[in-house]
């Protein structure tokens, strides 16, 4: 199928063109039109790479701490027609029985044809936390960092691990990143009370990412810089939720002029309410109320977000000056590097998966396209295969 007419994202710019796709793959960039071929004209719209979402609890309904094939492909479908075409499930703080699970059904799924957006790995976001500062995770299960009972959690399913989030000023914490890196798994610091120098110390001795920037850790002052201030004064990448709620546009603008968009990964945090009506869902065994446009526990505390990826490369849009191809390459190329699957996915480039979404000039997805098949946007059930 050729799709034709199109302003074609690139990590580094935007070109009018046409791309062709053959089974799974994209073929070609720019070739002439084959008599007999299937055409879509994209009619001016943008041809984006799938979003990837690398931090997200849930969607559709559907928890990922259900554990099951059924939750997490729901969640696919949910996200899908948002234009994510790739996520890694993320954990919460739980008992070790149930994030074995999640890991197991994670591993299990990982690069199988989907519905929906396909899982690429897991991330475990807890259980290795602050009970200080907790954000929505349960503190019934709150643990110090342990190699062994990350083993426990992972054993046998090591490759499928993407990032463990941890706050690096508990005991444990040296050797948990010792074993992460051995593993090439992301040692990352969230949900943490360190001060600047533990922080610092924390990626000398291999942290490289932090967990959504800004919120759950010590901020930046004038002179308790904070994980925040070790952030800034580093090259590790980190994450952010652009929905204006979790954090202002100004200290949005901020953190893209000092860490660059090439060290930033949009993520979304969302929970199983994202695209669902108002209501009471659960996060982490944990009753949350949807209201307003917001996920909050029964105390306020915010639970996830019901942000999408569109959503948020749209929340950007309008609120900073970047060209848009730098804001979408923080949700395709930048996460696709950060998973290790950038050499199939996260570009529109020839012998990579065909994932590929259209989205008009309000970044409303039109099209979504997965593996070669597209993704209908009135049901979340339904795909077309493409032949």
């Amino acid at each position: 199928m050729l799709i034709k007419n199109a302003r074609i994202l690139f990590p580094d710019r935007i070109e009018e063109g046409a791309v062709r796709i053959e089974g799974d793959k994209i073929t070609e960039i720019n070739p002439r039109e084959k008599e007999g071929e299937a055409v879509m004209d994209a009619e001016g719209m943008y041809l984006s790479p799938g979003f990837i979402d690398i931090h997200i609890h849930g969607a559709g309904g559907y928890d990922t701490m259900e554990g099951t094939r059924e939750a997490l492909a729901g969640i696919g479908r949910a996200i899908a027609v948002h234009g994510t075409t790739s996520y890694v499930p993320t954990t919460m703080t739980m008992d070790t029985a149930s994030i074995r699970r999640v890991v197991k059904v994670v591993s299990e799924m990982r690069g199988e044809q989907s519905e929906g957006a396909g899982v690429i790995g897991v991330h475990l976001e807890g259980p290795f936390v602050n009970s200080s500062m907790l954000g929505a995770q349960n503190p019934e299960y709150v643990k110090n960092p342990s190699k062994e009972e990350l083993e426990k959690m992972i054993r046998g399913y090591e490759s499928s691990v993407i990032t463990v989030t941890f706050a690096p000023e508990l005991p444990g914490s040296k050797e948990l990143i010792t074993f992460l890196k051995s593993h090439g798994i992301h040692a990352s610091m969230g949900h943490t009370c360190a001060d600047y120098e533990t922080a610092k110390q924390a990626i000398s001795a291999g942290v490289s990412h932090v967990t959504h920037l800004y919120n759950a850790m010590t901020p930046l002052k004038h002179r308790e810089p904070g994980v925040v201030g070790a952030v800034f004064d580093s090259d590790i990448t980190t994450e952010f939720i652009a929905d204006g709620i979790h954090i202002e546009y100004p200290a949005l603008r901020i953190a893209l002029k000092q860490k660059g968009t090439d060290r930033i990964v949009l993520v979304t945090d969302a929970m199983m309410g994202c695209t669902m009506p108002e209501g009471k869902y659960f996060l982490g065994g944990q009753e949350v109320w949807i209201q307003n446009g917001m996920a909050k526990l029964r105390d306020g505390t915010f639970a996830g977000t019901l942000l999408t990826l569109d959503e948020a490369v749209r929340n950007l849009k309008n609120n900073t000056e970047y060209p848009l191809y730098e804001l979408v390459k923080m949700a395709t190329w930048n996460p696709a590097v950060y998973c290790g699957i950038e050499d199939h996915k996260g570009r529109i480039a020839e012998g990579y998966d065909a994932d590929v979404i259209l989205f008009d000039e309000d970044i409303r997805v039109r099209k979504v396209i997965i593996g070669g098949r597209i993704i209908s946007q009135k049901n979340h059930n339904h795909i077309t295969i493409l032949t």
